[in-house]
């Protein structure tokens, strides 16, 4: 069989002078030398800049001018080169909504599974809530009040634009004359009452279909006790009447506005005044200037008005900020009304009112030696919005924050021992199988100390060039070449066998690959 190369002829790109070799398609191929021999210049400079640019080339020219464009290098004739990826040790993520699991894009499949295949729990008593169907609200009713005389029924509430009489005359005329509750505004009419037990099973099965559909998807059980039962096919907590939306993959996403805190709009962080910067010195007592921005000439008259309205409370002045108990420090920092009410606005107002001149340049100035970036009080660092932190996954019930702060090690064993249910549809089980691809050729490159929530600016170049080596692996690209800048580095060496796998199954799934590297064993590889 004729083996196929990459054919450089006469390359004098930096210092290179005048090179010509070819390379092998379809193998993994590594270049080694000394400092300033000239490897990157070849497969940077040279190799990788080609095939960028006859990619680049094939689009467009309206698209062409939307993505990076990379100049011709200096050699005579380049052939049989396919469309390159360079994989090297820059970081060039600056923003901090990148994260370990938007790298991977692990998160675009999390939110899927969690869509999909996540538990909901009621945000008020925090019990599981299933939906109910005819037949698991008669499994229940059967298993719990068996033998017993129960009642059925379901609410109508009266419309704004019906009386109460045309209500029940509607109802009469469908058959429904037994009304267990009323109150002007709704009632409770009976569906049916009847003896649970087996011969029964059909017409209980009736009677909670009908209830089901008359009752916009809710009704109600009474006992002979007057103990009462509720059921929903929604998403509805029973004992606490809280109904839920359905979930989306958006409503698990920090990048979209559908999932993000409304609060820090999914930074997990906002900027506040920081009070160790308000109160530096708490050896000083409020008499004798604790509060630093009052101490100014400008603001002056709010340090008389914090001693009088003090003074009024009981509030000592001459003793320390340190001494002060956590009441009294709490009405000096959130007040106790408006400024326009005559009462006490806090050092919180103060802020506030001073962000409603920041159009000035003095006052931008001033908030800034005043605030620095504290977590997120409503999502407590989480970033996504109070219901998404609600749907639960495994017998561990881990959200989906939970899961991104397990290290990827940690998660992969979760994710192994995840046994979905039986009403997890296939979608959801290829899902899972690409979660654990992903996280396994994370942990066979090292990585598995990381976790999914980790920000990408705070990385290695090393660990990112390894993340965007298994994100490679995991798309699945095919006759393409791929050109990395020493993956070893950083590595440890009981884990260099585990990359050069990795590297392997990147080579035998039909790709080409230009390594430049030090390290022998993965010179022998």
């Amino acid at each position: 069989m004729n083996e196929q190369f990459i054919t450089i002829s006469g390359a004098r790109q930096n210092n290179l002078q005048n090179l010509s070799l070819k390379l092998p398609l379809n193998k993994m191929t590594v270049i080694t030398g000394v400092s300033g021999s000239g490897k990157s210049s070849l497969a940077f400079d040279t190799v990788y800049a080609e095939g960028q640019r006859r990619y680049v080339e094939t689009f467009s020219s309206y698209a062409r001018q939307f993505l990076q464009r990379m100049d011709k290098p200096k050699v005579d004739k380049i052939e049989g080169i396919p469309p390159a990826i360079a994989i090297d040790q820059t970081n060039p993520v600056r923003s901090s909504r990148s994260t370990v699991g938007t790298m991977t894009e692990l998160n675009d499949h999390l939110k899927l599974l969690y869509a999909r295949a996540a538990h909901l729990v009621c945000s008020r008593c925090g019990s599981k809530v299933n939906r109910d169907s005819p037949g698991s609200i008669a499994k229940q009713i059967e298993k719990n009040f068996g033998g017993q005389d129960i009642t059925i029924s379901f609410s109508v509430t009266v419309p704004h634009n019906f009386t109460s009489e045309e209500v029940k005359g509607f109802l009469q005329a469908q058959g429904y004359t037994r009304i267990l509750r009323e109150d002007g505004f709704s009632f409770d009419v009976i569906q049916d009452r009847i003896i649970v037990c087996a011969t029964n099973r059909s017409r209980l099965i009736e009677d909670l279909e009908a209830a089901l559909k008359n009752g916009n998807g809710k009704l109600s059980v009474y006992l002979c006790s007057g103990e009462k039962k509720q059921f929903s096919s929604g998403l509805n907590c029973p004992d606490c009447d809280i109904s839920f939306k359905d979930p989306t993959p958006g409503l698990f996403s920090f990048n979209s506005p559908i999932g993000a805190c409304e609060t820090c709009r999914g930074f997990g962080r906002i900027i506040d005044f920081d009070i160790d910067l308000v109160i530096p010195d708490k050896n000083k007592s409020l008499q004798k200037g604790a509060v630093k921005p009052f101490q100014t000439e400008s603001y002056k008259e709010c340090q008389t008005e914090l001693a009088r309205f003090a003074r009024r409370r009981g509030i000592p002045l001459d003793i320390p900020w340190k001494d002060l108990n956590h009441l009294q420090k709490e009405w000096v920092i959130e007040g106790e009304g408006e400024w326009d009410e005559g009462k006490w606005y806090g050092i919180r107002r103060f802020f506030k009112w001073l962000e409603s001149k920041s159009y000035k340049m003095h006052i931008r100035v001033l908030l800034s030696r005043y605030r620095a970036y504290q977590i997120c009080p409503v999502c407590d660092g989480a970033r996504l919005k109070p219901e998404a932190l609600l749907w639960r996954l495994g017998e561990k019930n881990l959200n989906i924050h939970e899961l991104a702060l397990l290290p990827i090690s940690d998660a992969l064993d979760f994710f192994k021992s995840l046994g979905l249910k039986s009403h997890c549809d296939e979608a959801a089980e290829m899902v899972l199988n690409e979660i654990l691809t992903r996280l396994d050729y994370l942990v066979s490159v090292g990585l598995g100390y990381l976790t999914l929530d980790r920000q990408s600016r705070t990385l290695s170049g090393g660990e990112v060039q390894r993340i965007n080596l298994t994100t490679a692996l995991g798309t699945s690209l095919v006759n393409t070449l791929f050109i990395l800048d020493e993956p070893s580095i950083g590595l440890h060496s009981r884990d260099i066998g585990r990359l050069i796998e990795v590297l392997h199954k990147l080579r035998d799934a039909g790709n080409t690959l230009l390594i430049v590297e030090h390290d022998p064993e993965l010179i022998r590889a």
